[in-house]
């Protein structure tokens, strides 16, 4: 995969890049799927296609957005595909900025069977940093990219479903959809 936008541009708010993005409905409400020229660089799950774009321009402020639909229609599919049961693996390209704690713990989630999830504690000791359960969470509150990275597969030590960015009832939902078998695990690839 190509190198994601530098750290500079993303410290900058986007700053001299183009970020094209759509949003479209879907099981759980609205989909937001945002691309640079290299890959997704954002997907979100919300309540108003307003409330999604209003999210992406805070994020992004000095991006030049522009809404399309026919350029990012082939990754809006396979998202959709995804949450309906129909795709068995997520293979989109990423153009995310993360540290080498937050890629790892990424990592470590799309291993995370589908069904399946584990504590924070769980994934901690996965990436071998047994003491840090509480970035683990703050990881999983920075991920930028909704589904493609299942964040949603991370519970409480207790096994209570505990935040999630999008709405606990979206956690909730995503969690029994892949019970039942309607949605699929990721292997998306991250730049080094």
């Amino acid at each position: 995969m190509a190198p994601s936008m530098m750290p500079g541009t993303y410290r900058r708010g986007g700053s001299g890049a183009t970020i094209r993005y759509t949003v479209v409905p879907c099981p759980l409400g609205y989909l937001l799927v945002a691309a640079t020229e290299r890959g997704i660089c954002a997907v979100r799950l919300g309540d108003s296609e307003s409330e999604l774009e209003d999210g992406l321009r805070r994020v992004f402020p000095a991006a030049w957005l522009e809404r399309d639909q026919a350029a990012l229609g082939r990754w809006v599919r396979e998202l959709l595909d995804y949450l309906e049961g129909n795709r068995p693996h997520l293979d989109l390209p990423l153009d995310v900025q993360a540290t080498a704690f937050q890629r790892r713990v990424w990592d470590a989630l799309r291993a995370i069977p589908r069904g399946s999830t584990r504590s924070y504690q769980e994934v901690a000791e996965a990436i071998g940093q047994p003491t840090a359960a509480r970035a683990v969470a703050r990881a999983c509150a920075a991920n930028p990219v909704a589904l493609v990275v299942p964040c949603h597969r991370v519970v409480r030590e207790d096994g209570g479903l505990g935040g999630y960015r999008w709405g606990i009832e979206r956690k909730r939902a995503l969690l029994e959809l892949e019970r039942r078998g309607n949605a699929c695990e990721s292997t998306a690839r991250f730049p080094a």
